[in-house]
């Protein structure tokens, strides 16, 4: 999507730490925060701790695991760290933002989100408050999990706080004073290596050691979404013989009872969740379709078979049984000892000794 870009513009080294300030009071379960903590490629440690060759210094400032204080108490006041970048007081860093972002404007009082007190009004400082305040003074923007990339479950049709993604918050075209789109690494919740992997390309790009971030037109990373949940499924072969289950429990394929791994962008499948191990169905879940931009409104009801699944599986079911067939009658030409073997010490090939 971006270019790399010419040595002028490309980013160095950065002298001090790069600062990492994630802001989790979007309109969130805190999913994806939890989701982190199990990241093996890297580890959120192994970031932090600059335990990877070629890694700026690292400082993160994220609320689940700052357990010295509180927001506002605290030995080392957290939300400090925030007024400080507010105030141009911390270079550089890169924001991170989890949860949707509520529409402040369409309500008579109160607020949807906030995060923090507004030091000079002492009243809560919104969510939408701080993107405004420290979005054009990042280096980056990384929004994380579905709900921050495109709304998800709160930007549901009906929902009464017009909460969007940060990309609709933004504008779709925005960039960062270095040049940086915004990047969407989406999930509900996130793969947790997903997210540490796209977290480490950009402190390697700080760094000046990894080109341009490349993402496709919905700002996803280019290599963590650029395949389907089925081209990396388990289950992918019994699609390909025709091979469908109508119920839960069967090895065969989930089409007919709501995956829509066949259409959906992600790598959950191919990756595993943890340690290579799991993901939705390989261990018999249905895709719902948690990583597009139309999550969830254009996937429900997720029981339910999706659209224009009936004519491709009656077409592969089709095209499976005569597959099948053939492939019967070679397996079972190919399940034998070649003919000049038998079941005796006995030679057959032709052979002659030399001597």
């Amino acid at each position: 999507m971006q270019s790399v870009p010419d040595e002028e513009s490309e980013q160095q080294s950065p002298p001090g730490p790069v600062h990492i300030l994630w802001i989790n009071a979007g309109l969130s379960c805190d999913g994806d925060s939890v989701a982190l903590t199990a990241a093996t490629q890297p580890s959120i440690e192994e970031i932090a701790l600059g335990a990877l060759p070629g890694l700026p210094e690292v400082q993160v400032h994220w609320p689940l695991i700052d357990f010295e204080c509180g927001p506002e108490q605290g030995a080392d006041t957290f939300i400090e760290w925030f007024h400080k970048a507010d105030r141009g007081e911390l270079e550089p860093f890169v924001l991170v933002v989890e949860g949707s972002i509520p529409n402040e404007s369409i309500k008579q009082e109160g607020y949807f989100a906030a995060f923090g007190n507004n030091p000079d009004t002492g009243q809560p400082m919104t969510t939408s408050e701080w993107l405004d305040r420290l979005t054009p003074k990042a280096l980056g923007v990384l929004a994380v999990g579905t709900c921050a990339t495109y709304g998800g479950i709160h930007a549901m049709e009906g929902n009464p706080t017009g909460a969007m993604g940060v990309p609709d918050y933004l504008g779709w075209n925005w960039t960062s004073k270095a040049g940086l789109p915004i990047v969407c690494v989406p999930g509900c919740p996130i793969h947790p290596d997903n997210l540490s992997e796209t977290i480490l390309y950009l402190l390697y790009q700080v760094a000046g050691q990894a080109p341009m971030i490349p993402l496709d037109d919905q700002l996803r990373p280019q290599w963590l979404f650029g395949a389907t949940v089925h081209e990396g499924c388990d289950r992918a072969g019994y699609y390909e013989q025709g091979q469908f289950t109508d119920h839960y429990g069967a090895p065969e394929c989930l089409v007919k009872i709501g995956c829509w791994g066949p259409v959906v962008q992600c790598n959950v499948p191919k990756r595993g969740w943890i340690n290579g191990i799991g993901g939705c169905p390989n261990v018999g879940g249905i895709c719902i379709g948690c990583t597009m931009p139309g999550f969830p409104d254009k996937f429900m009801p997720f029981m339910d078979e999706p659209p224009g699944a009936r004519v491709s599986t009656a077409a592969s079911g089709v095209y499976g049984m005569a597959i099948r067939r053939l492939r019967e009658i070679t397996r079972k030409t190919a399940d034998k000892e070649p003919s000049w073997r038998g079941r005796t010490r006995e030679l057959h090939t032709g052979y002659r000794p030399p001597w």
